[in-house]
């Protein structure tokens, strides 16, 4: 069986994973992060999955609903979504770590039939197939298996770095080095024997890679790890998820969504057909069912139902569900979360990328990417500098001025919601 952790809070996602769980957020036009993992999991022929939800799971359990687009809505297996909940004699509180949410749904896990647990990250964007996997773990008889790859060395120190000696048993960890003694990493992909669950697992343990993959490795325990050489990126932050996305857009995409040999699957709406107009102009994007374009797009990633009005650019950009940018605005190097509208002559991301990081998180927004927050309205004619962030929500109204200098954000104001849009609604008349 799978059990699939998708519980993270993800704060380094900014407003993206503020409204919602991190593997929910879109990726690629109609997908969501966690499709990977799941379209993993029935393409390596496993149908018993579970999925343990924690922040914001609402658009989650949304989206995965029975599991249908996976063939996984099953009376036997399947997959389950599950959440904390408070037992008798226990204080609630939420999963403190990895390994204590595998802990605290181990009653779930021994209910199956299944001898070895996968236990995977919902939020990695990867293909890969758990078969050869599973089969080395079994072959080395092993406690368990971690899944391991070469990473650059700047990432190095957000990972789990090891050691691999003979016959691919794993000789030493390092959790999160400050100086990484290797490039060779944890992919937080794990098979456990479910024999291995039961004895590693209690209280003092919370989680994988601090304390039950150390507690093996000195006990003499039987580690040993998997080398994976495909595509696989941890899209933790906002630059690496951009960056994800634009790889998707080159001539020979590591990652391939045309791959009918592992297709990706999703919980996709009915919508009409993506219509380009006359005035269109479309490089090197992806352009997704029911998006109406009659402006310019080059070099990004539109969502289901985006529409792109007569002279408006969006350029080196992602645009999510249902979002409007009107006639002659420009979207450049920006994140639009999804129903956002972009005013008239508009400008959301200008001038250069090195400009000075958010002063809100500028640990988050520091590489010229300018993010949206949902169901914003950007007024017309205002012009957005770089690393702004406006959260979910604005309106017109909210904006001191119409100038946003690189850096700036602007928060939706405390006032009740319809009074905002009345209020907006005659500002943008007297405009």
């Amino acid at each position: 069986m799978a059990l699939i952790l998708a519980g993270g809070e993800g704060e380094r996602l900014s407003i993206l994973s503020s409204v919602r769980a991190k593997p929910a957020v879109p990726f690629g036009g109609k997908y969501r992060i966690i499709d990977f993992t799941l379209s993993n999991c029935v393409n390596s022929d496993i149908d018993d999955v579970l999925v343990l939800t924690q922040y914001n799971p609402r658009s989650l359990n949304d989206h995965i609903g029975l599991g249908r687009p996976w063939d996984l809505d099953r009376t036997k297996g399947g997959v389950k979504l599950l959440q904390p909940y408070i037992s008798r004699g226990r204080v609630a509180e939420w999963y403190r770590g990895t390994a204590d949410a595998v802990l605290r749904n181990l009653g779930v896990i021994e209910q199956s039939s299944a001898d070895t647990v996968l236990v995977l990250a919902g939020d990695h964007i990867y293909k890969m197939d758990y078969a050869p996997f599973v089969q080395a773990h079994r072959r080395h008889r092993a406690d368990v298996t971690i899944a391991v790859r070469r990473v650059p060395l700047a990432d190095a120190s957000r990972m789990g770095i090891l050691a691999i000696g003979d016959g691919d048993r794993i000789t030493d960890w390092q959790e999160k080095p400050k100086q990484p003694k290797s490039d060779l990493a944890s992919m937080g992909i794990y098979v456990f024997s479910k024999r291995a669950l039961r004895r590693w697992l209690d209280e003092s343990r919370t989680d994988f890679g601090a304390h039950v993959i150390p507690a093996m490795l000195d006990a003499g325990a039987r580690v040993f790890g998997y080398r994976f050489s495909g595509y696989w990126q941890d899209v933790g932050t906002i630059q690496s998820y951009w960056e994800a996305q634009m790889d998707l857009l080159t001539d020979h995409p590591e990652l391939d969504l045309y791959d009918k040999e592992w297709l990706i699957h999703t919980r996709s709406e009915e919508r009409a057909p993506a219509k380009v107009g006359p005035t269109a102009q479309i490089h090197r994007s992806l352009i997704s069912h029911g998006c109406i374009i009659d402006g310019t797009v080059v070099n990004s990633v539109l969502s289901p139902g985006v529409r792109v009005d007569v002279g408006a650019v969006v350029r080196d950009s992602i645009v999510m569900f249902d979002s409007v940018i009107r006639a002659g605005a420009v979207v450049d190097r920006a994140i639009l979360d999804k129903e956002v509208v972009v005013g008239q002559g508009a400008i959301v991301g200008e001038g250069p990328y090195d400009a000075p990081p958010n002063k809100q998180e500028p640990g988050r927004l520091n590489t010229g990417i300018t993010v949206v927050g949902k169901r914003s309205v950007i007024p017309r004619g205002s012009r957005l500098g770089r690393n702004v962030k406006i959260a979910g929500d604005v309106r017109s109204a909210d904006f001191a001025s119409r100038v946003v200098r690189s850096g700036g954000s602007v928060e939706a104001n405390s006032r009740p919601k319809r009074a905002r849009e009345a209020l907006e609604a005659a500002v943008e008349s007297a405009s």
